[in-house]
């Protein structure tokens, strides 16, 4: 019985929506960039990448069905793992992006009711890009994009990339903007401790690039595109009202010419209230997820589990355990995906 029908935490369909994957191809051109340098993001991509175990998590889709089977995730929306194409120089990262979204494409017709799909695009060749997007919208019949955030240190504010966001937004399709590791211009502080990754660095980098898209006029611009963020939004919900408070500040003083700043048709707050979306990707705890409900709704919240970097068993272990009705449990869980990413609705798998 499905989960609406029963009301009951194991019968909860889960629909997991940053669950990372990639073709050995993919992983073979990071290796091959990292073998001969010695910085922290190369160590830190060798830490993962050059482990059997590892690539077997992010590559064999039969060890992965086995693993949603014992937790009883019905399905996993599939996004390459970071740090994406972007690194890669735009015609390799372009040829990676159509070779993942092929591969991603033949995984979902062969498990049509456990996979869903991001499709990879390569920023750094926007006109590629846009011409991917339309195939894989429409062709492949893919769910929506992941930008793994900064390309070379340029973000998608730049009006180079607005051709990308206008494909996103004719082809109705939502962008999982994933982090990163910071970009050149900033990564020396985060270099120590191991912060340039998710510790610290990843949020940090993120949050940058959404608000360098507010304050850029992008979302007055494109009033319909819809960004989805990891990680309970990357710190940004907690910063709203800060953030509103000091643009009013500059706003009322006239300082927004000489800052470099534009006059926004809403408060910066606004934009993310109606165009974003938050995912529970790694953040298993109760008194940042409550906030967000509360502050963005129900509606705007879905279940991740940030596979294979975070474990199924603690995402699965939370959601199940959380004290919402009935209905609002059902959004965080499945309906927000199926609606946002035209997902087929389903019913959950049996209970053991």
């Amino acid at each position: 019985m499905t989960n609406i029908e029963t009301g009951t935490r194991s019968s909860l369909r889960l629909i997991a929506t940053e669950e990372a994957f990639a073709p050995q191809e993919y992983l073979d051109e990071y290796l091959k960039m990292a073998k001969n340098i010695d910085t922290p993001v190369a160590r830190y991509l060798r830490m993962y990448y050059q482990k059997p175990e590892f690539a077997q998590q992010l590559t064999d889709m039969d060890y992965r069905l086995a693993m949603m089977d014992r937790h009883q995730v019905d399905m996993h929306l599939l996004s390459i793992t970071g740090p994406g194409v972007q690194a890669f120089d735009a015609e390799l990262g372009a040829d990676l992006a159509m070779l993942t979204n092929d591969k991603l494409a033949a995984i979902i017709a062969q498990h049509p009711t456990r996979f869903a799909g991001l499709a990879a695009v390569a920023p750094q060749s926007p006109q590629r890009a846009v011409r991917e997007i339309k195939r894989a919208m429409t062709e492949l019949k893919l769910n929506g994009l992941i930008i793994n955030s900064h390309t070379h240190g340029e973000f998608l504010d730049d009006p180079k990339f607005w051709p990308i966001l206008e494909a996103a937004v004719t082809y109705d399709a939502p962008i999982y903007l994933h982090p990163s590791f910071p970009a050149d211009s900033m990564i020396e502080p985060y270099n120590k401790y191991g912060m340039m990754g998710a510790l610290w660095g990843f949020q940090a980098e993120c949050s940058l690039h959404v608000i360098r898209m507010i304050l850029s006029g992008v979302f007055d611009q494109f009033p319909t595109l819809r960004i989805v963020l990891g990680h309970l939004g990357e710190g940004i919900p907690y910063w709203l009202s800060r953030l509103d408070n000091r643009y009013q500040n500059i706003l009322r003083r006239g300082g927004l010419p000489s800052l470099g700043m534009k006059q926004l048709e809403r408060l910066p707050s606004e934009y993310f209230m109606s165009n974003f979306y938050v995912t529970t990707a790694g953040m298993n705890a109760s008194a940042p997820f409550d906030y967000c409900v509360k502050l963005l709704g129900p509606e705007r919240v879905l279940f991740a589990i940030d596979y294979p970097y975070e474990q199924t068993e603690d995402a699965t272990g939370f959601v199940r355990g959380l004290d919402l009705a009935p209905d609002d449990l059902n959004k965080i869980c499945h309906s927000n995906a199926e609606r946002l990413f035209k997902i087929q609705p389903g019913l959950a798998m049996p209970t053991k």
